[in-house]
């Protein structure tokens, strides 16, 4: 599958290109560049790939499936305008301002017959996959609560003004995750606090509760601003509990410069210090890291455009994280609980 990259920021040039290159059956095949220094950083590390000015030269010259990664502002025109062209799409995070912009997306996607998936790549995190695994196995039994805690000491990291914030951003990761490992949500309840930037009221830190449809209840939380850094979960069940200290395994290492198609067998897994521990009345047992792959979300993708298989986190599951966020939004201006329509 021929894949061209729409934007080459932070998101494009480390959470997007690099996992391209290592997923099996996906060639980067085009990246669409504006200023001179983001093109000149684009021909040093891709030398070879041909820069673009639009996504609409990109399309011309002809490519299988685009990403988008452009800030979520421009993202719904270029989504259309890739859909209109008959050409598959990976969206980026929050791929929509609301639910009602999503199933837009969404529906016009079905009706053009295209694949339409969110970049909802932390899905593929080894914290996550290694609890899921324990889930799998029953080892907790009658699942009750699960507590997802993600804190960075980034205030630098925090896209400030009214369109930006916390939630939409790490918050949409730390929904889905918990959606996808628990289920669609009946209801939401959330604390979300506030700061004043130039740019306007910007979210800054929150805590979502999530009623899910299968009687479980989780529980998000994060922060950028509170000079803390810990990325903890806590699961409870009848036979035990299960908790691991871990660490962004993934994004520290291409952050520092590592690449997974350089060593795909040993990318992405936790060092033994940071293994999780199951808890049960048999003792306390570590669990081995599963793999973090985030190249595998590109790999599903491709499958799934080629007719095999369904994509990861398809454009409608897309939707429902977004009327997750919404209801919290709402929630944390009434005070009250929101039911997900």
């Amino acid at each position: 599958m021929k894949l061209g990259l729409v934007g080459f920021g932070v998101g494009g040039r480390f959470f997007h290109a690099p996992f391209i290159d290592a997923a099996r059956g996906v060639e980067l095949s085009g990246i669409v560049a504006r200023s001179e220094r983001t093109t000149r950083r684009v021909r040093e590390i891709y030398p070879d790939v041909p820069i673009y000015a639009s996504l609409t030269e990109m399309l011309a010259a002809g490519v299988d499936a685009v990403t988008i990664t452009t800030p979520p502002s421009t993202r719904r025109d270029l989504v259309l305008e890739a859909i209109s062209a008959g050409v598959h799409v990976v969206a980026d995070k929050p791929f929509a301002p609301s639910a009602e912009v999503g199933q837009e997306l969404t529906d016009a996607a079905r009706d053009a017959g295209v694949v339409l998936s969110v970049f909802h790549n932390r899905r593929f995190d080894a914290d996550l996959r290694t609890l899921k695994g324990v889930l799998d196995k029953g080892r907790l039994g009658d699942l009750w609560r699960v507590h997802s805690r993600f804190d960075l000491d980034q205030a630098e990291g925090l896209e400030a003004g009214p369109e930006g914030g916390l939630l939409r951003d790490l918050g949409t990761h730390l929904v889905d995750q918990l959606m996808w490992l628990l289920g669609p949500v009946e209801e939401v309840s959330a604390q979300i606090d506030h700061v004043d930037r130039p740019e306007g009221r910007t979210d800054a830190s929150f805590v979502v509760t999530l009623r899910h449809r299968s009687g479980v209840t989780s529980y998000a939380s994060s922060s950028k601003l509170n000079h803390v850094q810990a990325r903890t979960l806590r699961a409870y069940g009848s036979l035990g509990a299960y908790e691991a200290h871990g660490t962004d395994v993934q994004a520290d290492a291409v952050l520092a410069g590592e690449s997974p198609a350089a060593d795909r067998a040993s990318w992405g897994y936790e060092q033994p210090e940071h293994w999780g521990t199951l808890h049960t009345a048999e003792g306390d047992e570590k669990v081995p890291s599963a793999q973090g792959a985030y190249f595998e979300f590109y790999e599903q993708f491709a499958a799934a455009c080629g007719g095999r298989g369904m994509p990861p986190s398809p454009g409608q599951e897309g939707v429902a994280v977004l009327a997750v966020l919404d209801a919290a939004r709402r929630s944390a201006l009434t005070g009250s609980p929101q039911q997900i329509r």
